[in-house]
This record gives C-alpha cells, sequence and structure tokens, in this order.
C-alpha cells in the first residue's frame, strides 16, 4: 500500500519527465527551424534585393541611359579555402542599363582539389534590388585541381529603375562583393560573423 509521500513523488516524478520531454521538443524544433531559416532568408534576399543581395535574371535591359555609375569589385576566401581569388579589374565605369562582363579568378595553393561556392552581395544595400546578374560563377560550386587557376566571369548591368527610387537615385557607385567559401562547411546566414581574408587589395 503506497503512502501519500510516495504518490506525490510519483506526481512530482511524472511532472517532471513531461517538462523534459516538452522541453526537448522545443529546442528540436527551434533547431529545425534555424536550418530552415538559412535557405528562407536566402531567398527571401533573392527576390527582394533586401541587404544588399543582387538579383538574377536571364533577360537583358532593353534601356541604356547615358548616365554612368562606377561599380567596384571585391573578393574575399572565407578560411579552410586555400585560394588565391581576386577581381582582374578592380573598377569599371558603365552607362546604367549596358551589360558588362568582367572576370574574377581563382588559383588554388594547395596540393589537393578544393570546392568552393561563392556568395554575394552589393553595397550600397539599396542598390541591390537594381544589381542584375545574368550570369556568373556564385551559381553554382567550383571545383579547382591543384595549382588550377580559373578565370571566372560575371555578366550584370544595373537596371535603370535606379535612376527613379528615391533611396537610390544618387547612388554613382556600387561595390560588388564575393566570399568564397568551403563546400564542406555551411555558409552562415551574417557572413560579416565568418573571419574572411580580403584579397582585393594585393
Amino acid at each position: 500500500m503506497s503512502t501519500d509521500s510516495d504518490q506525490t513523488k510519483n506526481v512530482k516524478g511524472n511532472s517532471n519527465r513531461r517538462v523534459v520531454i516538452a522541453c526537448s521538443a522545443f529546442v528540436a524544433s527551434m533547431l529545425g527551424v534555424s536550418y530552415a531559416a538559412v535557405p528562407l532568408y536566402e531567398l527571401f534576399c533573392q527576390v527582394t534585393g533586401y541587404g544588399g543581395t543582387i538579383q538574377r535574371t536571364e533577360q537583358l535591359s532593353d534601356t541604356i541611359l547615358d548616365r554612368t555609375v562606377k561599380v567596384r569589385f571585391d573578393a574575399n576566401t572565407a578560411s579552410g579555402l586555400p585560394w588565391d581569388f581576386k577581381p582582374v579589374q578592380r573598377e569599371v565605369e558603365v552607362r546604367i542599363g549596358e551589360t558588362i562582363l568582367v572576370n574574377y579568378t581563382a588559383t588554388n595553393t594547395a596540393d589537393i582539389s578544393t570546392t568552393g561556392q561563392a556568395t554575394f552581395n552589393v553595397t550600397p544595400m539599396a542598390a541591390g534590388a537594381y544589381f542584375n546578374k545574368v550570369q556568373c560563377f556564385c551559381f553554382t560550386e567550383t571545383e579547382l585541381k591543384p595549382g588550377e587557376s580559373m578565370e571566372m566571369p560575371v555578366l550584370f548591368f544595373v537596371d535603370p529603375e535606379i535612376v527613379e527610387a528615391a533611396e537610390t537615385q544618387n547612388i554613382d557607385a556600387i561595390t560588388l562583393s564575393y566570399t568564397f567559401f568551403p563546400h564542406e562547411t555551411e555558409k552562415p546566414v551574417a557572413a560579416a560573423a565568418v573571419q574572411v581574408q580580403d584579397n582585393s587589395n594585393l
């Protein structure tokens, strides 16, 4: 025959188990949400241009303005990827709406094959919604054999609508920035949290 004390212990034990199960389920659900948030955030940025994310398009601009904008190119390599990555041209002056082809280069300095995936954005961030890429090495992974060098093209144009929006109509310079990450590692939501090696000024 159980005592009141034993019954109280059983009730407390069952209650504690329910709390542990509930907490475990909450933690698991939060982990699932955090993993899902990364691709959803990237998709949101690509659609809206939020955070300086560039637009991807297959259609060229029908309008080319006389007004020009200076486009600067930046290259970074995350820790763990032994690549020498840099732009061929540091900057170009382009007419708004004009399609321009530029190149980056990458060399694998390791004695093994390595694979990288590039992330990208532009500054000022407001210009991201108007910076359109038609072709880019960042659309796919890149594998380099030991000592291999590769030229990486970027075909882009600046949407003429950039001169219509109040927040972008006075922009006269844009920086296009890439960071290559090792393919084996997860890319963070905030690239600024990852230590990178800036090769732009080499």
